[in-house]
């Protein structure tokens, strides 16, 4: 029984990494984390222009991507639900809900605050010792509460803090001698955008940066061993120009690096060397993780710069009413080989506008083949002016 427990909660893991492993290649390592869902993209706008927006202009997801665009925003308040059914290719029953939104303080807008739901379903699993036996059936998540303050520190630039709560639950509460994980982070982020005239057009520049997931590490066995959150950094920019007077387009740039070290290689190592090198990976501190991170891969600096991520996207507007998306991620093969093209369009109408991302793996046989996800957004302030 325990062997197949621990088999199930194994699988559940690998699953919701979304990373194509790659076994038959010795060069393949990862970066492990727990909790691996706080990595996914939960708006169609930023999932549409492949996974960018920490210097895009600001909108209701904000408090995922940089939560420092917020005293930016348009509108002085605004909510979010977004849905993405996940590795639809793999299984039937595994999605993504996330609701957010901000609202903005006093009469000048200078400051704001956000907050953000997410909920990650991994279906229902069914644990049973042999073929013949009923089993039990168990709903493992993971699911994510947090809040932010963001505030304007100069004209064109904004800061923002963001504290979060994490739970994992991947036994269901049932699994033997595994226990729900429980975790807390931060995040810092800023943003830093200022009009400059190119040419005869008045063009929006947005740089940004966001720390995500500074935090506790995370455990399911009652402490016995722990994993690092996916603390995360992220740098972006972003170009806004106009066409004409209805027209307009944006090209935008994201850079990831996961600051969680890298497993030691213990391939030939001999059993005692290898026992004593995964106990000091695993008695890092979360903090001295993220310093680490930068210096510690097997393969020096060529690996170092292989795990970073990036990703491009562009956004067509029509009078801020109809929008066009795409973009694509790379992620280098040896860190998980996510690599996709993906596209989208909104439309907007007063106050609500419906996104939708579609994304196209370039991998082969990559499990987020075809996945799609949906965003409906309310502009809450507008919405108030209608009812006036």
């Amino acid at each position: 029984m325990k062997k197949i427990h621990s088999l199930c909660i194994v699988c559940l893991s690998f699953i919701a990494t979304t990373l194509e492993a790659q076994e038959g290649k010795s060069n393949l390592n990862p970066i492990a984390v727990g909790v691996p869902s706080l990595t996914i993209a939960p708006d169609a706008r930023g999932g549409a222009m492949g996974d960018v927006g920490v210097a895009t202009s600001p909108d209701m997801a904000s408090q995922y991507w940089n939560a420092a665009k917020t005293p930016f925003a348009w509108s002085k308040a605004g909510i979010q639900l977004s849905y993405t059914p996940w590795l639809r290719k793999l299984v039937s029953d595994i999605d993504l809900a996330y609701l957010s939104g901000y609202y903005k303080l006093g009469s000048n807008d200078n400051q704001a605050i956000g907050a953000s739901v997410r909920y990650f379903s991994l279906g229902d699993v069914l644990l049973q010792e042999t073929k013949e036996d009923a089993g039990i059936t168990i709903s493992p998540y993971e699911m994510a509460i947090d809040v932010s303050y963001s505030v304007k520190l100069t004209e064109n630039f904004s800061g923002a803090v963001a504290f979060r709560y994490i739970r994992s639950d991947l036994g269901g509460g049932i699994v033997e001698g595994t226990n729900a994980g429980n975790a807390y982070a931060a995040d810092i982020s800023g943003y830093y955008n200022k009009y400059i005239v190119t040419g005869n057009s008045e063009c929006l520049l947005g740089l940004g940066f966001n720390i995500s997931n500074i935090g506790t590490k995370i455990s399911y066995d009652f402490q016995n061993t722990t994993n690092f959150l996916p603390t995360n950094l992220r740098l972006g920019a972003s170009y806004l120009f106009p066409l004409d007077d209805y027209n307009s387009l944006s090209l935008n740039l994201d850079l990831n690096k996961y600051l969680v070290p890298t497993r030691p290689d213990t391939r030939e190592m001999d059993p005692d060397a290898k026992s004593a090198a995964e106990d000091k990976y695993r008695n890092i501190s979360s903090i001295a993780g993220i310093f680490k991170s930068f210096t510690d891969a097997p393969g020096g600096f060529k690996e170092e710069f292989q795990e970073i991520m990036w990703s491009g996207g562009a956004e067509y507007a029509y009078d801020n009413k109809f929008f066009i998306r795409g973009g694509y991620f790379y992620e280098h093969p040896n860190k998980g080989n996510r690599q996709y093209f993906s596209l989208g369009a909104g439309f907007k109408m007063n106050v609500l506008q419906l996104d939708v991302a579609y994304l196209m793996a370039t991998a082969a046989s990559n499990p987020l083949d075809q996945t799609l996800r949906f965003s409906l957004t309310f502009d809450m302030d507008g919405l108030k002016g209608l009812m006036r």
